[in-house]
């Protein structure tokens, strides 16, 4: 198993404590000149793609619980894992039992396997649909036993960033790589130059690029000369690649994290990412950074004419870092108003350490039972699965000038309430995750609170009974539902027998017993279930036991009102 960066950064961390240093809230007068034009790292929000979980039975070559657990040849539990918190999993149609109990709202615990396309695709859907440029995908030493599904990983990840119109590149991890000189120059030549001929490979200043992390860290993963860091840095620019360097934070000041006479390794790229995660975490340690590193990164780059691509994390979940946002927010407005040519995320996928802005578990609903595992409303603010993916797509419009420069975060960590909640009016479940007793073929119960009549969900055929439920994300009044099939053309004449039950947590409470309910085009295809009185829930259920129409639960809005 690969050595994570956390490790050998908390030695760094503890024999450099950060120190309270006053910062300015004024923003750099006319921000720094970039060394080089937009492309597709200059100017963007980059994210560190891992892609290295895997699951027995998935079909790849490692064939173990890659990375979910301490022991990959066993299924992951409470004793055996490897991760920090857990996966939303509501998007993924390829999961994987675990031996976790369920989670709180009973569902099954299962994880995803990067080896699976879809997996894949659906995290580049993430990042299309939250405007994330472009993905660094993370490679090892590909020489040992985990070679070949990461040479796999690669081709996955291509062709779900040409599908979903997002540019990716190579991030070599130099970490305990021996005989790396030789062996990464070999691996570019044989198997992953191959892949700039994509359309979706990133590109800057017309070159293909190209990231190795590792460089000039003092510690004995990276063990590299000066005169090695440079032959493989300069063997690349011979290759004709724009070559990004991820080093310590302490590159340019000196200290712990950095080993010392690397100043002419540093400046032979043509971008610099310090790496932060383990060094900040909270928005003190965030503004210290800003005065003891970026700024001082900034103008010792823009001399050089190197360009400049700072780290912003969102924070460990376990560690109870993130402040719902504020100490992402901080970073992304620290690094803005400092110049940055990009930003680079860290990371997409990270759940081993807690880093991710991948969707993730928003309550204990959503977490093993025996986990342990906080989720991301630990801090008591509710906050959708999603919030970190939205809260990165503005800060990338912030780096770009789409919004203004501003300390205050804009995005909110539940759709629809500047103070976090869903809105006391209007469909309290429009946006909102759902969960189910099952779903037939690509009919998941998401499509019951995207606003569109068109899709549904559908349950298993011939099961009964069903169940569909809805998280409103905090608790809120419920008085009234509004259940929806598609257009009054699509479908014919049904009736589906259906109780109701809501709460503030689960187990619910009935608050309807079953009642037989008719979807009739003539009248929309639409139900109105009015409660016989208010109730106080965060979490509404209907329980489906009869269909006339076909033999399964189907239903297109789930729509959740308070009046």
């Amino acid at each position: 198993m690969g050595v994570t960066r956390r490790v050998f950064l908390q030695a760094a961390v503890a024999a450099t404590a950060a120190g309270a240093i006053g910062v300015t809230e004024t923003a750099v007068a006319g921000g720094a000149s970039a060394a080089s034009g937009p492309g597709d790292v200059v100017g963007k929000v980059t994210v560190g793609y891992q892609g290295w979980f895997a699951c027995i039975g998935d079909g790849a070559p490692i064939n173990g619980w890659w990375h979910w657990t301490q022991n990959w040849g066993q299924t992951p539990s409470p004793s055996n894992t490897g991760i920090k918190c857990w996966p939303d999993m509501r998007e993924y149609t390829h999961t994987y039992q675990t031996g976790y109990a369920a989670l709180g709202n009973g569902q099954p615990a299962t994880l995803f396997s990067s080896y699976d396309q879809q997996t894949v695709d659906t995290h580049f859907l993430w990042m299309q649909q939250n405007g994330i440029d472009t993905a660094a995908l993370q490679r090892f030493n590909p020489t040992g036993g985990e070679g070949p599904t990461r040479d796999a990983m690669a081709a996955k990840v291509r062709s779900a960033a040409e599908s979903h119109g997002r540019k990716f590149y190579i991030m070599y991890d130099v970490s305990g790589w021996t005989s790396m000189q030789q062996e990464i120059k070999a691996d570019w030549t044989n198997k992953m130059k191959a892949h700039t001929a994509s359309s979706a490979y990133a590109t800057q200043n017309g070159k293909p690029v190209v990231c190795i992390w590792g460089f000039g860290f003092n510690d004995n993963n990276h063990p590299f000369s000066t005169d090695a860091c440079l032959d493989v840095i300069n063997w690349f620019k011979g290759q004709g690649c724009y070559v990004i360097g991820g080093v310590p934070r302490e590159w340019r000041t000196g200290g712990a994290g950095t080993r010392t006479g690397y100043s002419d390794v540093y400046h032979a790229f043509n971008m610099l990412s310090p790496w932060m995660v383990g060094a900040i975490g909270n928005v003190g340690d965030a503004d210290n950074a800003y005065a003891t590193y970026t700024v001082g990164d900034q103008a010792d780059c823009d001399a050089h004419g190197i360009d400049y691509q700072p780290c912003v994390l969102p924070g460990d979940v376990s560690g109870r870092q993130r402040a719902h946002g504020d100490f992402m927010w901080r970073q992304f407005y620290n690094v803005v108003r400092a110049g940055a040519q990009g930003i680079y995320i860290s990371m997409f996928d990270e759940y081993n350490e807690g880093n991710q802005i991948a969707k993730t578990a928003e309550s204990q609903a959503w977490t093993p039972t025996n986990s342990g595992f906080l989720a991301l409303d630990e801090d008591g603010t509710a906050c959708s699965s999603d919030y970190y993916l939205r809260l990165t797509g503005d800060g990338g419009r912030m780096l770009k000038g789409q919004i203004a420069l501003t300390p205050t975060r804009p995005t909110q960590p539940v759709v629809g309430n500047p103070g976090g909640g869903p809105q006391p009016s209007g469909n309290l479940a429009l946006g909102r995750p759902t969960s189910e007793s099952s779903h037939t073929q690509v009919y998941g119960s998401a499509n019951t609170t995207d606003g569109n009549a068109d899709t549904y969900w559908e349950s298993a055929n011939n099961a009964f009974p069903q169940w569909l439920q809805v998280d409103l994300g905090t608790t809120t009044t419920v008085k009234r539902l509004v259940l929806k099939l598609p257009p009054p053309t699509a479908w014919a004449t049904r009736t589906q027998t259906i109780s109701v039950q809501a709460g503030p947590s689960i187990p619910l409470a009935t608050q309807l017993p079953a009642q037989t309910y008719t979807f009739n085009p003539a009248t929309g295809n639409t139900v109105t279930i009015t409660l016989p009185t208010a109730v106080t829930a965060r979490y509404v259920r209907l329980n489906i036991t009869a269909n006339t129409g076909w033999p399964a639960a189907q239903l297109s809005e789930l729509e959740v009102y308070s009046v």
